[in-house]
């Protein structure tokens, strides 16, 4: 299972890495166009709908037997809405599920469970993805939910995923000591016009933000397969060594004794 994990993990480290600059640079360009904008655009996406009711996308894996991937995700979201969301009503905060063990645990919770899409994992793309999150745009749009965050584990290298907690909707600008100055300056010519441009962009950078979390969480799913593989091989290993020592020493305690008594009967006959 380690060597599996290995091989699928080459691919899907691949195609984040290629995904994350192409995710970020479409991030920049509309932070760019929307501070130039100073308020001018109109996107429903970034304006706030009136609902107080939150939906938490869990993503996770569909098979286990790695380590506490699943656990931690299912850990963070129970965390956040005790901590964050304790003074509103259970009935508005619900979970929308990626993977069978977020759906397994969600489906017996008391939340509400929004729904669950457990077969993206059979074909991983950007279509398929982007379906799903048109979806939850959709109920943004038609104030069905006040707030969307997105919770998957994001893949750093094979042996350390980080959890994160990340706000989906609204689309909202990043602060000012995270954003990039110096490319604000940059002088573009727009057709038809800059807010139309920004208003189309929303939509795609939101889904692209959607399916880099889900191809985060693919790559980290095999990092963290492999490294509990490793591990469990490492303590298999560990014991088949005690083990082997006891049945050395009781092998030896035995050889012993039948020694002893040998001995005592050669002895009691002598006598």
């Amino acid at each position: 299972m380690k060597m599996v994990s290995a091989a699928k993990l080459r691919r899907a480290q691949d195609a984040i890495v290629q995904m994350r600059p192409y995710a970020t640079k479409l991030q920049e360009m509309l932070w760019n166009l929307s501070a130039a904008l100073e308020g001018e655009s109109n996107s429903p996406f970034s304006a706030e709908n009136g609902s107080k009711k939150v939906l938490f996308v869990a993503i996770t894996s569909n098979r286990g037997l790695c380590g506490a991937f699943n656990a931690n995700i299912i850990k963070r979201v129970n965390s956040t809405i005790r901590k964050d969301y304790a003074d509103i009503s259970a009935t508005d905060v619900e979970i929308l599920t990626i993977g069978k063990k977020a759906s397994d645990f969600f489906k017996k919770s008391s939340l509400n469970h929004a729904g669950k899409y457990d077969e993206l994992y059979d074909n991983l793309d950007f279509q398929h993805v982007s379906e799903v999150a048109g979806k939850v745009m959709q109920w943004y749009l038609e104030g069905k939910y006040g707030r969307i965050f997105l919770v998957y584990n994001e893949f750093m290298n094979a042996a350390s995923q980080v959890v994160q907690v990340e706000p989906f909707l609204p689309a909202q600008p990043p602060k000012a000591e995270d954003a990039d100055t110096k490319a604000v300056s940059i002088d573009y010519i727009f057709e038809p016009d800059q807010a139309s441009i920004v208003n189309e962009l929303i939509p795609k950078s939101l889904k692209t933000q959607f399916y880099k979390a889900l191809l985060d969480s693919h790559a980290a799913e095999h990092g963290a397969r492999m490294t509990a593989m490793h591990k469990a091989t490492d303590n298999a290993k560990d014991l088949l060594k005690e083990l082997k020592l006891t049945y050395n020493k009781a092998r030896q305690a035995a050889i012993t004794t039948e020694i002893l008594e040998i001995v005592g009967g050669a002895e009691a006959l002598n006598s």
